[in-house]
């Protein structure tokens, strides 16, 4: 069990010290800018050459300084820390230099619950982490918990950095005195967690973590699917008999977890469950309802609501968001939520009222019958799956950097839904050669291409959906990079015709 002792020290630990911060995306800027106010000598560097990265270079306090790539390692052992960027494996060489040098090597993430920790009193932390469906279900824990009256932070991997969220919520007294000896002004901090950045935890212990789901993604960084998995356990490592662990008490991978954990560092986390399939002490669908079946008490820091047995939360027609992978999200969300210490009314009204995010099976447009639906941030095989999984007619845009995922587990939801197949980047040939045999199948050259050709090709009552399956990295700035583009594109090319 890690003592509050040691998650109180991290301002003391970084004022006055050397430390350099590695990538220079935006959890690296941020980073650098929150150490920098808190009293530390800040260096940053980038694989990337320097003139590709004057953008962010310009959003670094001055006081921070850019180092060369090979100057940074040439002197790394002259740093006291490294904080290291998600994006950056630790099978890099960079990485594997400190180790030898044995200087300590933090995430970003790590970096921001030290901070957090040591605030008196620290807020509640809830981390949120899964192969699909982290955006929304944040989101939406976040939303909660603002409807029921709870001054929250909300960042990590939802795209706004958590250290630069934690620098925004300093005022100018605190930036001047280094530090926020009065506390945040915020009782929850709500975490988006990818697998990237729990590989690099030492102390993280959310309050409440959530694991919404495990399928093949990222397999072009894991050497194996177990590896993958292992890093998303990572959430609940630190986790005692005091924090709640939310797991989908329906997906078999997760299932195979929780019947290899042992008690350790003073035993096993509470686990709740959210399920489509039965009952379980959590949440659960039943009758085109979600139902709410909660032990009690709840944690120490959040009052669980008192709520009766098995008491009906929402009913499906009431929900806005749709879709099943949309269902499990608001289950996981209600659930964290509830652990959290928010009363039901204020989640039923926020499930009423959400509709849903940007990016993520967005309603794009409509043109002579033909509907448009932005999914570019399905970047992985599993959310193709799931944004498929509704009736057919589709004209399928997939595509980009590929990841390592096996695109034949889609052949059957492409034979019976997709009429279309078109494949763009990097990846589309090793996707045309797994499902080009299925359906009508075209590759080309860019996205617009794709949009242009699918307005060609459509009918009345068709949808023409841009689902990847891929990282965006290949074509574009990242996913929200390329789910604006086709937006663009649908406007564009459709309003010509």
């Amino acid at each position: 069990m890690i003592m509050a002792e040691e998650k109180r020290e991290m301002t003391s630990i970084v004022n006055g010290k050397n430390i350099l911060v590695v990538g220079l995306a935006r959890s690296g800027t941020s980073a650098a800018n929150l150490l920098s106010v808190l009293g530390a000598r800040v260096s940053v560097t980038d694989r990337k050459p320097r003139s590709s990265l004057e953008d962010r270079i310009q959003m670094l306090l001055p006081a921070v300084t850019v180092l060369d790539y090979d100057e940074a390692g040439e002197h790394i052992d002259s740093h006291d820390l490294i904080v290291v960027s998600p994006g950056v494996p630790a099978s890099s060489p960079f990485m594997r230099k400190a180790a030898i040098k044995g200087i300590p090597v933090i995430g970003e993430l790590e970096l921001a619950y030290r901070i957090v920790m040591s605030h008196h009193p620290p807020p509640l932390f809830i981390g949120i982490t899964g192969t699909n469906g982290k955006s929304t279900t944040t989101t939406l824990v976040d939303l909660m918990l603002k409807e029921a009256g709870f001054h929250t932070i909300l960042g990590g991997n939802i795209g706004n950095a958590l250290t630069g969220e934690l620098l925004n919520a300093m005022d100018s007294e605190q930036k001047a005195a280094g530090g926020m000896a009065r506390g945040l002004k915020a009782g929850c901090i709500v975490a988006e967690i990818s697998s990237f950045q729990l590989e690099t935890i030492e102390q993280f212990q959310p309050n409440i973590a959530v694991l919404l789901n495990i399928t093949p993604d990222h397999l072009d960084r894991y050497d194996s699917m177990d590896e993958y998995t292992r890093a998303k356990a990572r959430v609940f490592e630190n986790q005692t008999p005091e924090d709640y662990l939310i797991v989908n008490a329906d997906d078999p991978v997760i299932g195979e977890l929780l019947a290899e954990m042992k008690p350790d560092r003073g035993g096993m986390p509470r686990v709740l469950s959210f399920s489509r399939e039965k009952e379980v002490e959590g949440v659960y669908w039943r009758r085109e309802k979600i139902f709410m079946n909660l032990p009690s008490p709840g944690l120490k820091k959040a009052l669980m609501p008192s709520v009766p047995a098995h008491r009906e939360l929402i009913s499906a027609g009431e929900i806005r968001i749709r879709g099943d992978h949309n269902l499990e999200n608001a289950m996981a969300a209600s659930v964290a939520a509830l652990a959290a210490g928010c009363p039901p009314g204020a989640i039923a009204q926020t499930l009423r009222s959400f509709s849903g995010l940007e990016h993520r099976l967005e309603f794009a447009g409509e043109y002579r019958g033909v509907k448009f639906i932005n999914d570019s941030k399905g970047t992985n095989v599993g959310a193709v799956a799931k944004s498929l999984s509704g009736s057919g007619r589709i004209i399928l845009i997939m595509g980009g950097l590929d990841k390592g995922g096996d695109y034949r587990v889609l052949r059957g939801l492409i034979q019976k839904n997709v009429k279309l197949l078109i494949l763009i980047g990097q990846a589309k040939d090793a996707i045309y050669e797994a499902l080009g045999d299925l359906k009508e199948t075209h590759r080309v050259d860019s996205l617009r291409d794709a949009v242009a050709l699918s307005v060609k090709k459509a009918a009345p009552g068709d949808t023409v959906m841009l689902s990847p399956g891929c990282a965006s990295f290949d074509m574009f700035v990242d996913f929200e990079d390329r789910g604006r583009q086709f937006k663009r594109a649908v406007k564009e090319i459709a309003g010509e015709q």
